[in-house]
């Protein structure tokens, strides 16, 4: 039985290889993981090994793998309609899009649905454009907004490079990274006055007749999990406000309880006039996305034509998987959880920080967190420099993470550990013990 699982495992990744274009990747090195089970938060290889996924695969199984609720309403729904035009009404979709505005910030209205984040960053901008008559688009450069052409303009790091030269109209600008940050702050209040001053000078400068929107990570996700300093969105907002800017909060990764609240954005008490989520909506058990949009746009478009449209828009399996994966982050207290537990993933980075000299530094909000890793604390020398790692270091401290069992990414220096919201602190504590060992290892390699 053993070498007929083998053998199966040996034809998946034969045929992998030869039919399937793997993201991100040149393909002729490519030795993919054949992944055979998924069960709560873990998934097994084709060799029976088992994994944490501390990763939440991409940062949205946030329910976990295979969960029976969910599982239900997608077999229940296919059975009774599996596809009807967006045209219709009908009534998970409608049901989906009220839930989703009853979690929102109490500004929003409506709900236009997508089948991942970066469409739904692709009509968010198509809203702002419309709703402001503008057609600049400001966003950061430490941003991942999607890989789609007009979502990879918006993008600010590498991952926009192969879509440009790009669509006119997209400006970068430097988002508030206090570890990094080029002036020793005395204190976040002090690093938001001025990063907010250097916008409103560069707003000024590109026109504000011409900006349509702010886009940002509400809390920067693969980027490095870089939380806003105090006050820093509220800035955001006032600016907005002062020049007729439309705000949109890209949720996609932080939204859902990532953070421990329904949308990151509810931390610092800021309405922001769209928000775009994906991921922890459905929690990849079906794909779906979506654009909240505030009631003042919503009523915009009472009267304007909203030119927008997907042939899949409020898919009928979407939208049901959206209403049971809601109800299981009410039923099973998942917000509170990911509150609960990420206090104690909170002191483990800490620990960890204090322990070892490869940890420059570490950020968390909720279950969503990130490790920097430097080759000195003193100068922050970051362990490999920014989009460039020809000698694979990451590439290496992740398959000795992956080895130990605890899988998940990086993005140029930085550890991602993301785990799902249903994740106990037992299970938490254990999985973070294959952590400290291979820190130690970068501890050796560093001081070699």
């Amino acid at each position: 039985m053993e070498t007929t699982i083998i053998d199966y495992g040996t034809k998946i990744k034969k045929d992998s290889l030869a039919y399937n274009l793997h993201s991100w990747s040149a393909q002729g090195g490519l030795n993919p993981k054949v992944i055979t089970k998924a069960e709560g938060i873990y998934f097994w290889d084709a060799d029976g090994k088992k994994y944490f996924d501390m990763s939440s695969q991409l940062v949205n199984m946030n329910i976990g793998h295979g969960h029976r609720k969910v599982v239900d309403a997608i077999k229940e729904q296919a059975e009774k309609m599996a596809f009807m035009g967006p045209a219709y009404a009908f009534d998970v979709k409608s049901e989906a899009a009220r839930k989703i505005v009853e979690v929102a910030p109490d500004n929003m209205g409506k709900v236009f649905f997508t089948n991942a984040g970066a469409e739904a960053n692709e009509n968010a901008i198509k809203i702002a454009r419309m709703f402001t008559g503008k057609y600049k688009i400001f966003s950061r450069y430490r941003s991942y907004h999607g890989a789609s052409y007009g979502a990879a303009n918006l993008t600010g790091e590498k991952r926009r490079f192969p879509s440009e030269p790009g669509i006119p109209g997209f400006v970068k600008f430097f988002d508030p990274y206090l570890y990094r940050a080029p002036i020793p702050f005395k204190d976040e209040k002090e690093a938001t006055k001025y990063y907010i001053t250097q916008l409103r000078e560069q707003i000024i400068f590109e026109g504000p007749d011409k900006v349509a929107a702010i886009f940002l990570e509400t809390v920067t996700g693969s980027n490095g999990i870089i939380i806003p300093p105090e006050g820093y969105l509220k800035g955001i907002r006032d600016l907005c406000d002062e020049f007729n800017i439309v705000m949109v909060c890209d949720e996609v990764m932080a939204g859902w309880g990532r953070t421990g609240e329904w949308f990151a954005v509810n931390h610092w008490d800021v309405n922001p006039d769209l928000i775009t989520f994906a991921k922890g909506a459905t929690c990849g058990y079906i794909p779906l996305g979506g654009v909240i949009v505030s009631s003042k746009i919503a009523d915009f478009f009472d009267e304007n034509t909203m030119w927008c449209g997907l042939t899949y828009s409020g898919h009928p399996i979407g939208c049901a998987t959206a209403v049971a994966t809601i109800e299981v982050y009410k039923e099973e207290k998942l917000m509170e959880n990911s509150k609960k537990v990420g206090s104690v993933l909170g002191k483990i980075l800490e620990t960890l920080k204090t322990k070892h000299k490869c940890v420059g530094d570490v950020r968390y909000i909720g279950l969503f967190s990130g490790i920097e890793l430097v080759k000195d604390k003193t100068t922050k020398e970051p362990l490999v420099p920014h989009g460039n790692d020809p000698e694979k270091i990451m590439k290496n401290i992740l398959g000795m993470l992956s080895s130990e069992g605890f899988a998940t990414y990086s993005h140029d220096n930085i550890l991602i550990v993301a785990p799902p919201l249903t994740i106990t602190e037992d299970e938490l504590k254990e999985a973070m013990e294959i952590m400290d060992k291979v820190l130690d290892y970068v501890d050796n390699m560093i001081s070699v």
